[in-house]
């Protein structure tokens, strides 16, 4: 069985998904998703520097196909 990787929205790094935060939208913001619900998510080093370049380079909105304020 393989570990499932995914991107990093801020700094293009592939990674195990244990490695990065999952984010998800709720009530029209972005929030972290512990649970790991399912549906539409982004994630993102937990890091400072990949969470503002991922707002400058508007990643989540790429992620999620919709404006986030």
């Amino acid at each position: 069985m393989t570990t499932p990787e995914r991107t990093c929205v801020g700094c293009g790094v592939k990674l195990p998904a244990k490695g990065l935060v999952r984010l998800r939208l709720a009530d029209g913001g972005v929030v972290v998703d512990r649970d790991r619900r399912g549906g539409r998510g982004a994630w993102v080093h937990a890091e400072s520097s990949c969470l503002a370049r991922a707002v400058k380079r508007k990643g989540f909105e790429r992620a999620f196909r919709k404006a986030v304020s």
